[in-house]
C-alpha cells in the first residue's frame, strides 16, 4: 500500500511537472512570436522614415521612394494588428499608442505628397525632417515599450511557474520520504522484565509495596527466571508436606539459595499486634539469635512495617554495601501473624521475581506456622 502512495505521489508530481513545462513552452514560443512582430514593426517605422527622406534626395525619384513607403506602411500596419492582437493587458495601451502614431505617421507622410505633387520640395523637406522623424521615433519608442511590458508578464509568470514545478517535487518528495520511513523495518524485542512479570503474575498485587526509586537492576536472563520459578514450585511443594519444625528449618535453608540470601528470619507475632520475635533461622549464629530483642509492632523498621501494613517491604543497600532486604508478610485468613525476611546478595532486591518468590513463601509459611501451636515454635532454630 505504501509503495502504491509513493508511485502515485511520483506520478501525479511528473504530470504536474509535464505540464506546468507545457506551459512554459507555450508562453516562450508566444513571446518569440511577439518579440518578430515588434522587430518587424519597428523595420517598417524605419524604412518608411528613410523612404520618406528619399522624397527629397536626389537619386531614384519620388516614385520609386513613395512605393517603397506605401509598402512600409502597409507591413507596419500589419505588424501592429498582430501586435495588438498578442498583447496582454501591460502591453495594449503601448500598442494602441503606436497605432495611433502610425495613423498619424501616415497622415504626414501623405501632407508631404501633396507639397511634392504642389511643386514644395522645401515645405516636404521641413515636414519630413520635423514631423515625420519625430512622429516614427515615438511609434517606434511605444512599439519597445510594449516588448519590454510583455517580456516582464513573461518573466513574471514563468517565475510562477517554476514556484508551482517546485511546490509539486517538494511536496512529492516529501510524500516518498514519508513512505521511506513507514517501510523502514523496527526490530522489536522483549525485555526480561516483563517476562518476569508475566512469570510471577499469580502473586498478590498487595503484598508489593514499590519501593522509593529503586537502583536499576540488570534484567535477568529468560532461562534465569524459568530455573528460579521451578525451584521454587519445588520448594512450595515440599512446604505442604513438611511435618515437623527442623525439616521446615532445612526448606528454609533451600529457599535462601533460591533468593540468593545470606540470610532468612521468620518472625512471628500475633493477629492482635503481639510483639515481633524471631522463632526460625537460616544464615545466623545463635549467639546473634539470642541477642535479637522482641519487635514491637510500632517499631520503625521493615518487619515492623511489613506486620503492620500486611505489605511486603523493600530495603535498598546502600552505596557501598552489596546487601539489602525484602521483608514479606505472613498473612493468615485472620489477618497478619508475622514476617519473613531475607538479607538478599547482589541488589536483587528490587526484582520483582525476588519479591515475589519471598512472597510466596511467606504465603506458605503462613499455612504451616498457622496449624503449628506456638509453644513448639517458641525456641528459635538456626541452620
Amino acid at each position: 500500500m505504501f509503495g502504491a502512495i509513493a508511485l502515485i505521489a511520483i506520478g501525479v508530481a511528473a504530470l504536474l511537472l509535464i505540464r506546468t513545462e507545457e506551459t512554459v513552452a507555450q508562453r516562450a514560443a508566444a513571446m518569440r512570436a511577439f518579440d518578430q512582430r515588434a522587430r518587424e514593426a519597428s523595420d517598417a517605422l524605419e524604412e518608411a522614415r528613410v523612404g520618406q527622406h528619399g522624397y527629397v534626395a536626389a537619386g531614384q525619384g519620388e516614385a520609386f521612394w513613395i512605393a517603397r513607403v506605401t509598402a512600409s506602411s502597409e507591413a507596419l500596419s500589419a505588424a501592429l494588428e498582430a501586435l495588438s492582437g498578442a498583447a496582454t493587458t501591460s502591453s495594449r495601451t503601448a500598442i494602441e499608442e503606436a497605432r495611433a502614431s502610425a495613423n498619424e505617421f501616415g497622415n504626414i507622410d501623405q501632407r508631404v505628397r501633396e507639397y511634392l505633387t504642389s511643386g514644395q520640395p522645401l515645405m516636404a523637406a521641413d515636414i519630413i525632417f520635423t514631423e515625420g522623424s519625430d512622429m516614427a521615433a515615438t511609434a517606434t519608442r511605444q512599439v519597445e515599450t510594449a516588448r519590454l511590458a510583455e517580456h516582464q508578464v513573461f518573466d513574471r509568470d514563468v517565475a510562477d511557474l517554476r514556484i508551482q514545478q517546485a511546490t509539486i517535487l517538494g511536496a512529492a518528495a516529501a510524500v516518498v520520504a514519508l513512505v521511506v520511513l513507514l517501510l523502514i523495518p523496527v526490530r522489536r524485542t522483549v525485555k526480561a522484565p516483563a517476562l518476569e512479570e508475566s512469570s510471577v503474575s499469580i502473586a498478590p498485587a498487595r503484598l508489593v509495596a514499590p519501593p522509593p526509586a529503586p537502583a536499576p537492576v540488570p534484567a535477568t536472563p529468560a532461562t534465569t527466571v524459568n530455573s528460579l520459578m521451578r525451584s521454587a514450585a519445588l520448594l512450595a511443594t515440599d512446604f505442604g508436606r513438611v511435618t515437623d519444625l527442623d525439616e521446615l528449618t532445612r526448606l528454609l535453608g533451600r529457599a535462601a539459595d533460591v533468593l540468593d540470601a545470606s540470610g532468612l528470619m521468620v518472625w512471628m507475632g500475633s493477629v492482635s499486634g503481639g510483639d515481633l520475635r524471631p522463632v526460625l533461622a537460616h544464615g545466623y549464629s545463635s549467639q546473634v539469635l539470642a541477642r535479637i530483642p522482641p519487635v514491637p509492632r510500632a517499631a520503625d523498621n521493615a518487619a515492623a512495617k511489613a506486620y503492620r501494613s500486611g505489605t511486603l517491604q523493600i530495603v535498598l543497600a546502600r552505596p557501598g554495601a552489596a546487601i539489602g532486604a525484602v521483608v514479606a508478610p505472613i498473612l493468615s485468613a485472620d489477618g497478619c501473624i508475622g514476617a519473613l525476611s531475607a538479607e538478599i546478595r547482589g541488589g536483587s532486591e528490587t526484582s520483582e521475581v525476588v519479591q515475589s518468590i519471598a512472597a510466596i513463601f511467606a504465603s506458605h509459611l503462613a499455612g504451616v506456622l498457622a496449624a503449628t501451636p506456638a509453644a513448639e515454635i517458641s525456641d528459635t532454630r538456626t541452620a
